[in-house]
């Protein structure tokens, strides 16, 4: 384990390391910092904030409002398979709601929560700009549509 704020620890502390040296100095690198340290560990951790901070004399308070302001940034690990499941008009319409339920009752969890084996995060969404095949779902990359509750199970099966 390394002996900074990181808590990330070996090889992985050394990309933070690498990530803010690449920055140094940079004007306005804020956000470009956060993306890297989220593509590397999956989210931004508080320990990484505070390493962002330290190195970047941006106060960690300022840094969190940034983080938490931008939807793309999130501060919890997050699942290997995010599971994103439609509720606009068309889904909501074609049972979306109930594809949600199915989708919360088969991974044990609510929306915005990831399971406790980090397999999978859900996140319900406004749209995913697939009305045609409501009520959708995508999983990672990958869209599935017109689907039925009876169908969920089979279909988050193929990401085990």
């Amino acid at each position: 384990m390394c002996e900074c704020a990181c808590g990330n620890g070996g090889a992985k502390h050394h990309e933070l390391e690498e990530i803010l040296a690449r920055h140094k100095g940079e004007r306005g690198a804020l956000i470009p910092i956060l993306q890297e340290v989220q593509d590397v560990y999956g989210y931004i951790s508080q320990d990484a904030i505070k390493e962002i901070a330290k190195e970047t004399k941006v106060p960690a308070t300022d840094i969190f409002g940034v983080a938490t302001f931008y939807a793309q940034f999130h501060l919890k690990p997050r699942g290997r398979h995010v599971v994103r499941v439609c509720q606009g008009t068309a889904c909501h319409v074609r049972g979306g709601a109930k594809i949600l339920a199915e989708v919360e009752k088969q991974l044990g969890i609510q929306p915005g929560e990831t399971t406790e084996d980090l397999r999978y995060t859900l996140e319900p969404v406004a749209c995913l700009g697939c009305c045609g095949l409501a009520p959708v779902m995508m999983v990672d990359e990958d869209t599935h549509g017109r689907l039925t509750a009876d169908n969920v199970a089979e279909i988050l099966a193929r990401y085990e």
